[in-house]
């Protein structure tokens, strides 16, 4: 469960931020649309594998 604490004098769009941020950052609404379909467990290494190669062409690239 998540908790916004609020100061008193505090604009309630202002803890709304707070409040979305703190979601974000925990991977709730992501894990969330994750459950909704079922995804095969090679599709899903072939997604991290392509993500690797990607990232890994991004550093080579910044080396040179």
């Amino acid at each position: 469960m998540l908790i916004v604490p609020i100061k008193e004098g505090d604009n309630v769009d202002r803890a709304l931020k707070k409040l979305k941020r703190k979601f974000e950052k925990t991977g709730t609404v992501k894990e969330l649309r994750e459950r909704q379909k079922f995804t095969k467990p090679s599709v899903k290494l072939r997604e991290q594998r392509l993500k690797a190669i990607y990232i890994q062409q991004l550093r080579q690239a910044e080396e040179k």
